[in-house]
């Protein structure tokens, strides 16, 4: 179901059902170092590879946590399935986030998602999903949310 738009009454079936497992993602220095430009966010521990080396259990730099966060969209939209006549998606938010694990420069990031609400509306459908981020080779996840989603209904496609 990658990528694919399905009616409303088949997206209705996944709830508490399914788990969507998006593809690998690699985080690297260079995305790693365009965030924290564009955040102003230029902590050592991100950006100064051998100074991180030396002063932080980490081995070397790691990204920002609000940067593989915001990974959660494009994970998302490679693994998900979406509601069909969905004019757009947004963010409504984030009931639960936590960062767990550290994501190393050049690791392989991917994304975990499972239905487990969904509300209907006249023209949206609110849904909620356990998310996690995991690292490629370690156990704990980088991050776990409980994340909520819109999507805005196109009114022209909804019966009358």
């Amino acid at each position: 179901m990658r990528g694919k738009l399905i009616p409303l009454a088949q997206y209705r079936q996944l709830l508490n059902g399914p788990e969507f497992v998006s593809d690998w993602q690699t985080v690297d220095q260079s995305m790693i170092d365009m965030f924290a430009d564009a955040t102003r966010d230029h902590q050592f521990i991100h950006t100064d590879r051998r100074r991180a080396e030396k002063e932080t259990p980490f081995g070397g730099t790691i990204a920002h946590g609000f940067l593989t966060l915001s990974l959660l969209s494009r994970l998302a939209f490679d693994a998900m399935p979406g509601v069909e006549g969905t004019q757009m998606g947004v963010n409504y938010g984030f009931e639960r986030v936590r960062f767990l694990s550290a994501v190393k420069s050049g690791a392989r990031i991917r994304g975990r998602f499972r239905l487990i609400g969904l509300t209907e509306r006249a023209v949206s459908v609110q849904t909620a999903w356990d998310s996690l981020v995991e690292v490629e080779g370690m156990i704990k996840p980088a991050i776990t949310a409980h994340w909520i989603t819109l999507a805005l209904l196109d009114r022209k496609q909804l019966p009358l």
